[in-house]
Order: structure tokens, then C-alpha cells, then sequence
């Protein structure tokens, strides 16, 4: 056997378990049928500066120059766009960010203070991004002086406007923000967004619009592909840094939801539609893709 084929083999082995974690069916999924598919591209964690080196650019360059012939529609980058609030960085990223051909939407993460992210990527740090059927909700969760994540009272009636307003616009929505909301403990980080912080009521729109809502996404993590579904049919899932993973051993562990054997740096390319949704993740600069082995579907119910 050639090298290439005992890479491509190891590949399909290290991601088998990835097409039963990331292929799944919902209420809003089903909705997606007859729908024309949507590709995006999901990257978070970038961290230009940190240890004040360029080894981080460098990394971003890696993955900008992925990005540019994507057919994804767009872009999401799920924060921890530069390390420990180096705002000298901003305008690096920015620059390397113009290899990417499609619109690219970032949230902050808590490494990105809000005045700096405001300044140098968006004004409107909560926002709506609208793609054909699919609308997608953009909340910054995190601060700067904590790993856990927090919603205002504010975000949230503003989350269940745009809910209502995906209601009757007949849109599918999802949600992203940098800290997860779901409560991991042990063997996980255990960073999230705790009751008192807004989960609770963040879980009361979810369940009244759960016709509506696919998943939230978050990056912060740093454990390769690390997802929920736990509350089912809404799916929770934490993606790739594309700067570097930490193997924490979770399935090893037991540790609820999955996490697939991949902690490369990379990033994801997800498609939703025809009532599923692909997620594969991507090493930055493979040669293989780990979406050519997804071709089954498994479904939740």
C-alpha cells in the first residue's frame, strides 16, 4: 500500500465515528426538505498574537489560503479573533482575511473586547446574518475576565424577536456565540453560561421555537469537534480552534455527546438541507477531507 492510500485509510478510521455525530434530523431539519442546500464555512479561535509570536498568523494564513476557492456561501468566525486583547491584531487579521472570496461574519470571544471588536470588525455586535431560508443569529456571550459566558436581559428579548420574526418570514434560524450554553461538567471544560446568566431562560426560546431553531455553535473550547444532544432535537456543538486542540480523552471518559478522534487545527464545512446537516471537519492544509467518507445518514430521532 502507498503512502497515500495508508493516509486516506487513517483518515476514515480516526473519523468514522464523525458521520454518526454530526449527521442528524430534527423538527427544523425536516423543514429543510425541498430546500436548496446551504454551505458555510465555520472557523473560531484564531488568537493572532498569543505568546506574542507569529505563529498564529502564520496559522491564519494556513487557513485563509484553505478558504480561498471555497464554495461555501459564507463565512462564521465564532471568536478569539486575537489573543488577550492585542488589538494591534485586528488589522493583521483583517488583512489575511482577504483571500477569503464570501462575506465573513465574527463574534467576540472572550479574548476580543467589545470596544476593540466594535472598532475594527463590527459595530453591531449582536446581529442577524439572512441567507435565503436560513437566518443566522450572531450573540457576543463572553467577557473578558471570565471563561463562562453571559446574556442580558436585552439579548434575550431580542433573541425571541428574531425567533417570532423567523416565524412568520418561514425561516429556519441558527444560533451562534463563542461560550457554549449547555452545562458540561467533568471530564469537560465547564465553562457555560450558568442559570442565573440567562440559560434558563435561553432554554424557555428554545423550547417554544423548537421548530424553528437547528443548534447553537460555539468555538471556545479548543477539543477539536465537541457536540451535544442531550435536548433533542436542538444540537449544541463546539468547533475546531484552527490554531490548536487539546485531546482531553472525553470519549474515553464517557463524557456526554461526542467528540470525535480529530484535534488538528482546522475548521469545518457545514451544509444543511434537504433535512440533514453535514458537518466535516478539516485539518487546515490536508490533503484529505473528512467529508468524502460522510455519505450515510444517521439519524436522531
Amino acid at each position: 500500500m502507498n503512502e497515500n492510500n495508508l493516509h486516506r485509510r487513517e483518515w476514515i478510521q480516526t473519523t468514522a465515528g464523525l458521520a454518526v455525530g454530526s449527521l442528524f434530523t430534527s423538527f427544523a431539519l425536516a423543514q429543510t426538505q425541498g430546500h436548496s442546500p446551504i454551505q458555510f464555512t465555520v472557523i473560531t479561535d484564531t488568537h493572532l498574537g498569543r505568546k506574542d509570536n507569529d505563529s498564529a498568523k502564520r496559522q491564519w494564513e494556513k487557513t485563509a489560503a484553505d478558504l480561498a476557492t471555497t464554495k461555501s456561501a459564507f463565512v462564521l468566525h465564532l471568536g478569539d479573533v486575537v489573543d488577550g486583547g492585542r488589538v494591534n491584531q485586528y488589522p493583521i487579521y483583517k488583512e489575511i482575511r482577504k483571500q477569503i472570496p464570501v462575506p465573513v461574519y465574527e463574534i467576540p470571544g472572550n479574548h476580543d473586547p467589545d470596544e476593540a471588536f466594535a472598532k475594527h470588525l463590527r459595530k453591531e455586535i449582536d446581529t442577524i446574518v439572512q441567507h435565503d431560508w436560513l437566518s443566522v443569529v450572531l450573540m457576543g456571550n463572553a467577557h473578558s475576565d471570565s471563561h463562562d459566558g453571559f446574556f442580558t436581559t436585552a439579548q434575550l428579548d431580542w433573541l425571541e424577536k428574531q425567533c417570532s420574526e423567523a416565524v412568520k418570514n418561514n425561516k429556519l434560524v441558527l444560533i451562534c456565540c463563542h461560550v457554549p450554553v449547555h452545562s458540561n461538567r467533568h471530564p469537560d471544560r465547564g465553562w457555560y453560561v450558568k442559570p442565573d446568566q440567562g440559560q434558563k431562560r435561553f432554554y424557555e426560546i428554545v423550547t417554544q421555537y423548537k421548530d424553528r431553531l437547528l443548534g447553537t455553535f460555539h468555538g471556545h473550547f479548543h477539543n477539536g469537534l465537541r457536540g451535544w444532544d442531550d435536548r433533542k432535537p436542538f444540537h449544541e456543538i463546539c468547533f475546531p480552534s484552527a490554531l490548536y486542540n487539546l485531546k482531553r480523552g472525553l470519549e474515553e471518559k464517557k463524557a456526554p455527546g461526542y467528540n470525535p478522534d480529530e484535534f488538528r487545527p482546522g475548521y469545518a464545512n457545514v451544509t444543511i438541507g434537504n433535512g440533514k446537516m453535514t458537518i466535516a471537519y478539516q485539518a487546515t492544509s490536508a490533503e484529505s477531507k473528512i467529508e468524502k467518507i460522510l455519505d450515510s445518514v444517521s439519524q436522531h430521532s
